[in-house]
């Protein structure tokens, strides 16, 4: 009777769709070094026959590879046509984390944090490896994003580029990766808490730019900590006083 009550709550596995089973070999292939990077895959006919499978389902594990930002597919003849192996992490990583932030799976809160923990470290990173080009290019955004007549969507643009870029300036991909796939993620819920500020929104503008330049001032001086310290107060003094972003 009790193995019987225990067989109950079991049931039986349930047969993987092909197209599954067409990623997992595709998957087996990168994760033993037999495609790598730049590697192109055969043409969809051939890889149906020599997966004894068929073209619809090859073509939809392309497509699925192709959203986690594993592959990249092109039409055409030409060099760059075909399907080969990319390497773009955070586009895969922004696109999942857009939607389960709207989903309210991860709470923005929570984005927040993250994105204080990752930037500090990369502020930290940058104030030593950042080039002369980098911060060059840092002051460009500073100073576009004071012009007079610049609207709020590209001001949140702007914004986004800026901390990005200190990200890639300091060193470490992953973290660079992942700061984009949050700052992403926080791309509308920005634009809206902009747009809500009304008459707020020239002293919190003004207020970001100042903390920009008081943050490329300590990446010049080539200061960690001065960095660190000035991204983690900038990050948290603005959500603060945009308390409906992080609600």
């Amino acid at each position: 009777m009790a193995g019987q009550e225990q067989a109950a709550n079991w049931r039986p596995v349930a047969r993987a769709h092909t197209y599954e089973l067409v990623i997992d070999r595709i998957e087996e292939q990168i994760l033993t070094g037999t495609l790598r990077v730049g590697d192109r895959l055969p043409p969809e006919r051939d890889l149906a026959a020599m997966l004894g499978v068929s073209r619809s389902a090859v073509r939809e594990a392309l497509r699925a590879l192709q959203a986690q930002g594993v592959l990249r597919m092109a039409v055409g003849t030409g060099p760059d046509s075909g399907t080969t192996v990319a390497a773009l992490p955070s586009q895969a990583m922004t696109r999942l984390l857009r939607l389960h932030v709207a989903l309210a799976n991860f709470p923005l809160r929570d984005v927040v944090e993250a994105r204080v923990m990752l930037e500090r470290e990369s502020a930290r990173n940058a104030a030593v490896r950042a080039t002369d080009q980098e911060l060059a290019d840092l002051h460009r955004m500073v100073e576009e994003m004071a012009a007079p007549d610049l609207d709020r969507d590209r001001f949140n643009e702007l914004d986004i580029a800026f901390h990005v870029a200190i990200a890639e300036a300091g060193g470490n991909r992953l973290i660079a990766d992942m700061t984009i796939a949050i700052r992403e993620s926080l791309r509308h819920p920005l634009s809206r808490a902009f747009r809500d500020l009304g008459e707020k929104w020239t002293g919190i503008a003004a207020g970001l730019r100042d903390d920009h330049r008081a943050i490329l001032a300590a990446l010049r001086a080539h200061d960690p900590d001065l960095a660190e310290h000035r991204m983690v107060e900038h990050i948290r003094g603005f959500y603060a006083t945009i308390p409906a972003v992080t609600a």
